[in-house]
């Protein structure tokens, strides 16, 4: 009887084992747990707003500041110069003209298992803000009406947006502190103002008006 009191006791004690607290920690949680709290902040510039600034007749320049939370929060700080100079539309004979500083403000979340990586894929966050002037004129053209030669030309309209975006991208070590990164851009207006002339045809930091919701970024990071 006793031995089998003994076995029983035994059987019990290997079916509780699981359930009773340990001190010895998974090892990729004890990882996790060294990592400091603040492990730096990263300085970047954004290359496909430039190329459009330089190549085409809109683009902007940006910079952003992020910091590196246990290499798995990252708040994240944007802010450029966007700049539009569309002369005489093919269609409709308009030009349009504005230029002013934007900002966003957000967080990327790492998404990749290892946290230790010096590679990250993220999501993440933004609210943005805009508020801009802009100049429209068109050349001549025949009133509808009274089929006199006729134009306009308007000069400072003040207009504003506030916007959203939702970001996926990936962060990739080159080498030392140098990082390249892309980022996928899902972007929705929630309050703006366009002035008396209705839609603006640019918006800084936003794009043009009647391009798709969805962006992309190419980033040169640098980890500090």
């Amino acid at each position: 009887m006793r031995i089998l009191k003994n076995r029983i006791a035994l059987w019990l004690l290997v079916l509780l084992l699981p359930a009773l607290p340990s001190k010895a920690q998974n090892p990729l949680d004890q990882e996790r747990d060294t990592l400091p709290f603040f492990r730096g902040f990263a300085v970047s510039g954004e290359i496909i707003g430039a190329m459009q600034m330089i190549l085409g007749d809109y683009g902007q320049y940006e910079a952003a500041l992020r910091l590196n939370l246990r290499n798995r929060y990252f708040p994240i700080f944007e802010v450029g110069y966007g700049k539009a100079s569309h002369e005489d539309d093919v269609v409709t004979g308009i030009s349009y003209h504005t230029k002013a500083p934007y900002f966003r403000v957000g967080c990327d979340f790492n998404v990749a298992k290892n946290k230790r990586s010096s590679n990250r894929v993220y999501a993440g966050l933004r609210y943005a803000y805009t508020n801009y002037k802009v100049d429209i004129s068109c050349q001549t053209f025949p009133d509808p009406t009274w089929k006199w030669p006729t134009s306009f030309d308007v000069k400072d309209i003040p207009c504003w947006q506030h916007w959203a975006e939702v970001v996926f991208g990936v962060d990739a070590q080159v080498f030392g502190p140098l990082h390249l990164g892309w980022s996928v851009r899902y972007r929705r207006r929630l309050f703006h103002e366009d002035g008396i002339t209705g839609k603006t045809w640019y918006v800084p930091g936003y794009g043009t008006q009647d391009s798709s919701n969805l962006a992309a970024t190419f980033n040169v990071i640098v980890d500090i």
